[in-house]
Parts: structure tokens; sequence; C-alpha cells
């Protein structure tokens, strides 16, 4: 009897350290929706990363997609995204397509059991996204919303230095993100609101670890590229009583400009600009140095590569999604209140503009 207790121990074990092993070897299986310039970020991402596979990638512009396939190496390339819903042996899919799509396909990703990377915003809509997030929660599947600047090395120093107490307690967070020049023509923008501060509105909460409660906005029109305001500033009240200050422009000349500071009880945390380089020219007139970084892909590369590592972990080894459902809902929530704030030049609560769907 002791030696069959004894085989059946040895062989339970055996069992288990043969699923970890499978765990450790198993290769996430992802299928890539949309083949535009996220598209083809996330995918190379993907493709290099050694825990996962770049499975499928789809576009209702085939030829994107075979193009994008054929470079990564990828064996599967669709016009309809429904292929790679239906498909079993996915495991997970990367929503990049045009916003107008990113609640339909996350609610038909979520009842395909897919676990879901969708890319900022879920929508404009907080009807669409509340009908979004319900279906996730439904299927029991994951959400990881793309806010790639949580993943920045710069930025998440800021976060372990406020986490760590190393600056004391926080008191205010102050956000400059201008971008080197306007959209290029053709492109519809949303506003500088939801297109541009939206992204500095979840990097505030997110150091902030608190709500936003109240919301004021200024601007003014300094360009004609069709945006009432391109530039702005906005102050986000807290309900820990805290404030942060953002300020943004559509186009700063000298590049892009991406700096933050977070001020606490026991000393101050900030970043600034990043340059292709570190060389500074001396002359018998000037010291300089050339300007920063011009391009969010270049600036934020490391982000992006970080942002994936860390959807492909939290799936494979069924981690918390560190950028969920409601982290995507909250910066729209809180543009909503700037545009109205702009509008009607007055501060705005955000529970004046939270209207929940009735699901």
């Amino acid at each position: 009897g002791r030696y069959c207790l004894t085989e059946a121990v040895t062989a339970c074990v055996s069992v288990v350290e043969l699923q970890k092993e499978e765990m450790a070897t198993k290769k996430l299986k992802i299928g890539v929706i949309g083949a535009g310039r996220i598209g083809q970020i996330h995918a190379a991402n993907v493709a290099r990363n050694l825990n996962a596979e770049l499975y499928a990638i789809s576009d209702i512009f085939v030829n994107a997609a075979k193009k994008l396939a054929a470079q990564l190496g990828c064996p599967r390339a669709y016009e309809d995204y429904h292929d790679i819903l239906t498909d079993k042996e996915v495991d997970a899919v990367l929503i990049c397509s045009s916003t107008d799509t990113h609640a339909k396909i996350t609610i038909e990703a979520a009842q395909a059991g897919k676990h879901i990377f969708c890319e900022k915003p879920i929508d404009y809509d907080l009807a669409k996204i509340d009908e979004a997030l319900a279906a996730v929660g439904k299927a029991g599947v994951k959400l990881f919303v793309g806010f790639n600047r949580r993943f920045d090395p710069n930025y998440r120093r800021l976060k372990k230095a406020i986490d760590s107490g190393e600056i004391g307690k926080v008191t205010s967070v102050r956000i400059v993100s201008r971008d080197p020049a306007p959209p290029p023509a053709g492109y519809v923008s949303p506003g500088l609101f939801l297109d541009c501060s939206i992204h500095d509105f979840d990097m505030a909460r997110f150091l902030m670890g608190a709500e936003v409660e109240e919301v004021y906005a200024c601007g003014l029109v300094r360009e004609n590229c069709g945006e009432n305001p391109d530039t702005a500033h906005v102050v986000l009240k807290f309900t820990n009583g805290n404030f942060a200050t953002i300020d943004n422009s559509r186009k700063a000349v000298y590049g892009y400009d991406q700096r933050c500071e977070v001020f606490g009880t026991a000393g101050a945390a900030e970043t600034a600009n990043l340059y292709p380089h570190t060389a500074t020219i001396s002359t018998a007139t000037t010291v300089h140095r050339d300007l920063p970084m011009s391009f969010f892909l270049d600036r934020y590369a490391q982000s992006f590569i970080d942002e994936m590592d860390t959807f492909v972990d939290v799936i494979l080894h069924d981690k918390p999604v560190p950028c969920g459902g409601i982290d995507g809902r909250i910066p729209v929530l809180t543009a909503f209140a700037a545009m109205k704030s702009y509008a009607e030049n007055r501060p705005v609560k955000i529970s004046e503009v939270d209207k929940p769907a009735k699901l």
C-alpha cells in the first residue's frame, strides 16, 4: 500500500511539473486586427516576443495585411477579421483598427472567448464603452487597453518613486505634452482633448493614484488645423484633494515635448525630453545640442515593446491586467468634462458628464 501511494504521489508531482513546463513553453497565439501604423508597431513587437506567435493579421485592405504578414513571417492574412475570431487556435487579439470599430470588435472578440488588447480609445461613446465592458465581464476574458505611456521607463520610474514613498506623499503632478506639428491634412481629429490630452489624463490618474473629481480647461486656437482649441491648459482636481496641471499644444516647433514633474512632501521627481543622442556642441560663441526627438514612435518606442511584453505575460500567466476596461473609460470621461469646461468656461465635475449605459 505504501509503495502504491508513493508511486501515486510521484506520478502526481510529474504531472504538475509537466504542466508547469508546458506553461513555460506555451506561446500565446495572437491575431492582429488592423494593419495600419499602430497595427504594424504591435505586430512587429508580437513577432519579436519569444513567448508569442504572430498567428494571423487582418485588414479591410487585404493587401496591407498580406504585406505586413510577409514582412513579419506571419502565415495568415485575411480581409475579414471574423476569420481570426472564429479560429479556435487564436488565444488573443489585438484591436488596431479604426476607432469606430473598437467597441464592436471588442464585444465580438469577447463572445468568441478571445483575450483582448484594444488600442485606446475603446470608443468615444460611453454607452458603447459600457456595452463592451459588460461583454468582456460576461465572457470572463481579459481586456487590456493600450495606454502605452504607462510602460515608458521614464514614467515607470516616477511611479516607483511615488509608490515607494521616496518623495513622500504626492501633492501635485505637472505634465507638458506638446506635439511637434498639427495632424496632417485629411486626418479627422475628435479634438485636442480626446486625441492628445487623453494620454495625459490617463497618466495623471496613474501617477496620482486617485480618481478625477473636477476638471477646468482653458485654451485657444493658434494654428489653422481645424481644432478648437489646439493649445490648452487643464487642471484636474482629484478625490484626495490633490491636483494635476496639463499643458498641451499641437505645435512645438522644437520637437516632441514630453515632460513631467511629480511634487511630494519629501521631494520631487521629474522626466525630461529624450534626444536622438547625448552630444553637446561647444564653440567660441555658443554651447548647444540638437533638437529632441520629433515623433511619438521614436520617443515611445520602448514603451510599445514593454506594453506588448506585459500583455503577453498577463495572458500566459493569468496575471492582473495593469490597464483594463475602466482605465480605458475614465480618460474619455475626463476628456468630455474638459470639452464641457472649455465650452462653458467653468469647472465641470466628472459626475456631470458620466452617463453610464443602461444595460
